[in-house]
């Protein structure tokens, strides 16, 4: 499983996605649109307008800071 996280600087739900995701022992590429721009319209063209979206994969599977979705991750 690779999982990309995409987030922004000042983001608390970035952060707490990814504090959530370290804690649980999950490994991720992290991909911050505030410096790498590039992503921003990738994101779009995915439908997406907010931060964090995680993609399994590469298929968008949590936007936002979603426990409850996050869980699912935890094996």
């Amino acid at each position: 499983m690779r999982l990309s996280i995409y987030t922004k600087n000042n983001c608390i739900q970035c952060k707490m996605t990814k504090k959530f995701l370290t804690e649980h022992h999950i490994s991720f590429e992290e991909h911050n649109i505030s410096s790498e721009p590039e992503y921003i319209t990738y994101l779009k063209k995915k439908g997406f307008r907010s931060v964090p979206v995680i993609e399994k994969n590469d298929a968008p599977i949590i936007n936002g800071f979603r426990p409850d979705l996050l869980k699912s991750l935890v094996v």
